[in-house]
């Protein structure tokens, strides 16, 4: 039986988005897909962790992004756009974050657009009575654009997009590639993503939000460089953040100390 991992997430005074998470935590159907996706990413593929564990990373990160944002008074696209309030935008980056992957269970090639298919069904499920028809229509539309925006050369239109691809990208921590480097996947991903120690975000004082990253070895500026980079300056909240790199290692402290861009 599928072992139900719950998000944790604060949902304060969005008292939608405590409805919502309830519902994602007791969602069987919903668990066993990251499940499925966990085994055709790591068993089959050997790449790093795409299940539940992931999810809830993405996720709390995810809102932790837009609730700095919203601090500093960034817009939504879809209070812009359409009307709805900064608690939708919550809606949309929570329910984006935790039916990206869906696709995995699918193929890992080509996965955010398999993603979309199985997630629409999804999100009017997970929404069905929290809100009206035209109101729950524009959720899953804006929710399904942050999951085929999450690929990292695909553009996002919407500060939520951004959000969700930026988390996604945030969680680069070594316990993500342990399963398949200790099975012998020595490639500069697993390689790479073991060498991050941990990732602070908090708010910043000249941008809204901050992202530290400790790193023991001068490999993990791969995970910077090349995977946090790319999705970060095609998300749109590039400019509301800074991302700092530090190197930790006793071996290697010398040769690179701060790392920003």
């Amino acid at each position: 039986m599928t072992e139900l991992l719950t998000l944790n997430l604060p949902a304060r005074r969005n008292e939608k988005l405590g409805q919502l998470v309830a519902r994602i935590d007791a969602d069987v159907e919903l668990h066993t897909l990251w499940d499925c996706a966990n085994v055709n990413a790591v068993e089959r593929a050997g790449i790093t962790d795409h299940g539940s564990v992931h999810i809830k990373i993405v996720a709390n990160i995810a809102l932790k992004l837009v609730r700095l944002l919203l601090d500093a008074d960034v817009p939504m696209g879809i209070v812009q756009d359409h009307g709805l309030t900064n608690d939708e935008a919550e809606i949309v980056v929570v329910l984006a974050a935790c039916l990206h992957d869906l696709g995995i269970s699918i193929h890992r090639s080509g996965h955010e657009q398999y993603s979309l298919f199985l997630a629409e069904r999804k999100a009017r499920e997970l929404l069905e009575d929290l809100y009206g028809v035209r109101e729950r229509t524009i959720l899953v539309a804006e929710t399904l654009h942050a999951i085929i925006a999450h690929r990292w050369d695909v553009a996002c239109l919407t500060t939520e997009a951004g959000v969700v691809k930026v988390a996604d990208a945030l969680d680069v921590t070594e316990g993500r590639s342990r399963i398949p480097f200790e099975a012998g996947k020595t490639d500069i991903h697993s390689i790479s993503a073991m060498a991050i120690d941990r990732v602070d975000i908090r708010k910043g004082q000249d941008l809204p939000i901050v992202v530290e990253i400790a790193m023991n070895k001068s490999a993990g500026i791969f995970q910077v460089d090349e995977l946090l980079k790319r999705k970060l300056r095609n998300s749109r909240i590039a400019p509301y953040v800074q991302v700092l790199a530090r190197i930790e290692g006793e071996t290697e402290k010398s040769i690179l100390e701060f790392y920003t861009f």
